[in-house]
């Protein structure tokens, strides 16, 4: 496995053979950064793991990340100068893949609190209590790897629908009750939608809404944001009685990712990253509604 970037590689490494590279890039990161003990950064998994590493154009290593024989994905670190430039990303797409290719139905890992929001733009949710290690607030995560998840609760919702964002290529489809508070108004959803209408790939947001006079009088941050973007964001109410009588919410992208709920007005549902079947379900039933939807023309003159 080895997956070339612009201005970086990803590959697979021997621990034994490249333990100088791995010990590089950790101890840099976790014993000098962040002031972990270092007999408390290697343990006895190390050699049974599977590693990758990043390297820059000229070999020398910028990041790592290992897979353990528990499933679980750990020591995610790269070095000062190469974050927030897709390293990390890079990274733990090449151990998604490598547990993928062992047949693993789900991976798990332990992200520190305050970089818990890269794991769930990636599918990962929240599972279980936080918990302290090394001195560092710790939440439990994990990614199913084979059919739906199920989404129990606001966090869990915020977290798959920034994953569903992220993913999308450039077609998002939300159908929505009343644009969910708690949800389309979370700071991190707004976030992912604003860099989605960036991206300069001719993105496209479609929004069905059963009640479009709720959102207006909350002045839901979406509308503005719709505003702001008329180009990228369209929104439309039902008014046929079938439609009005529709249970259910959903959201889906153009990538296989989408979050169902059997009542829209609860967060608790299904969701899948990599669900195309069921993506497209629901992808062709949102554009059957859409058609016969009125548009919300008077979200674009709120002057808000």
């Amino acid at each position: 496995m080895s997956a070339m970037h612009p201005d970086f590689r990803i590959e697979a490494i021997e621990y034994q053979s490249g333990l100088a590279d791995l010990r590089a890039v950790r101890e840099t990161v976790f014993v000098q950064e962040q002031h972990v003990p270092i007999e408390e950064e290697w343990d006895a998994l190390d050699p049974q793991c599977v590693h990758v590493i990043a390297r820059d154009g000229d070999g020398t290593p910028i990041g790592t990340g290992r897979l353990t024989p528990e499933r679980k994905i750990g020591r995610m670190a790269v070095l000062r100068e190469w974050r927030n430039k897709g390293v990390g990303d890079a990274l733990l797409l090449a151990l998604i893949e490598q547990a993928q290719q062992r047949g693993w139905r789900e991976v798990a890992l332990n992200s520190q609190v305050d970089v818990q929001r890269f794991y769930a733009r990636h599918g990962f949710l929240p599972h279980g209590e936080r918990f302290m290690e090394a001195g560092i607030d710790h939440q439990p995560m994990r990614r199913k790897l084979d059919g739906a998840s199920a989404i129990e609760d606001r966090e869990a919702a915020v977290a798959i629908v920034t994953a569903i964002i992220t993913q999308a290529r450039r077609h998002l489809r939300i159908y929505s009750r009343e644009l969910d508070p708690g949800l389309f108004d979370a700071p991190d959803v707004i976030d992912a939608l604003r860099g989605f209408g960036t991206n300069g790939r001719g993105s496209e947001v479609r929004v069905v809404l059963q009640d479009a006079d709720a959102p207006q009088r909350a002045l839901a941050p979406l509308i503005t944001l719709g505003q702001r973007l008329p180009s990228v964001f369209a929104f439309r109410e039902v008014i046929d009685p079938v439609d009005r009588a529709y249970a259910s919410a959903f959201v889906v992208n153009d990538g296989g990712g989408y979050y169902f709920r059997t009542l829209g007005h609860r967060f608790d549902g299904e969701s899948a990253l990599d669900g195309s079947g069921r993506a497209r379900q629901l992808r062709e039933g949102f554009d059957r509604v859409w058609e016969r939807s009125r548009p919300v023309t008077e979200y674009r003159s709120l002057g808000l």
